[in-house]
């Protein structure tokens, strides 16, 4: 089957994008320190919990985390893809959901996907919006059944959450797994390959929540540095008490790390 429809031109003019938009609209997106991006060659599947729709735009932002020459794919609802037929041109590619036909043609181009040495294949396995905190991390059977007829690939768990600290604007924090290898993915059934995955997702997802409770910023390297401050009546008192005292003002409700 061939590959989904694709623009780089267009994939990377949009990322620019989404950094600036989740620029706005968070206090900063973090990368757990003990959970760095770490890409293995060949074809990858990163499988991240789906915690929020925010979660594919800040996929875009983390593309460029995992090396510059890749190729980035993802699947999407058909129903959901006919209403933005722009995004096929960022890899987006439909699935029908809930039907046999929709399950075997996700199969077919998911497998075309990674064929190539350079692909990225990013999947939300929950199939569904999912609280971070639930337990235990379960996924649809869609991407075990992928895994059982694919070879010399990696799959990287991603755990993401939107947490607010002491900003106005929420966070966005996240952490990588190590990554998994699937050499001869007949050499396990469809149902293991689901429960290694879960309980690799699982673990950091557990590991991020422990970064995320202690509110310590330098556990995080900052990928993009959002917006900070109240403004208003609130930021212009602060203003004028740092005029007073002579001080350099800063917008954070605390010094940000």
């Amino acid at each position: 089957m061939t590959l989904p429809r694709r623009s780089e031109w267009f994939f990377r003019g949009f990322r620019k994008y989404a950094r600036r938009y989740v620029a706005k609209h968070f206090h900063a997106l973090r990368i757990d320190r003990d959970g760095p991006p770490v890409a293995p060659a060949g074809p990858l599947v990163v499988a991240l919990n789906h915690a929020s729709w925010w979660d594919p735009m800040t996929a875009v932002v983390l593309s460029e985390s995992l090396g510059s020459g890749r190729a980035h794919y993802a699947p999407m609802d058909e129903q959901g893809l006919n209403q933005y037929r722009v995004l096929e041109w960022l890899g987006i590619f439909g699935v029908e959901l809930e039907t046999a036909r929709g399950g075997i043609a996700f199969l077919r181009r998911a497998s075309a996907v990674l064929a190539r040495p350079e692909s990225v294949l990013w999947i939300t396995p929950q199939g569904r919006f999912v609280d971070v905190r639930e337990r235990p991390t379960r996924f649809k059977e869609g991407l075990g059944r992928l895994l059982r007829r694919s070879a010399g690939v990696s799959v990287v768990p991603l755990a993401i959450e939107y947490p607010f600290w002491n900003d106005r604007r929420p966070e966005v924090l996240v952490r990588f797994g190590a990554a998994i290898a699937v050499e001869d993915g007949a050499s396990r059934s469809a149902e293991d390959w689901t429960g290694r995955i879960e309980a690799a997702l699982e673990a950091t997802q557990d590991a991020l929540a422990e970064s995320g409770r202690s509110r310590d910023a330098s556990r995080f390297e900052v990928l993009v540095d959002g917006s900070a401050g109240v403004g208003g009546v609130y930021d212009l008192g602060r203003r004028l008490r740092s005029a007073v005292r002579g001080e350099a003002f800063s917008k954070e409700h605390r010094i940000r790390t």
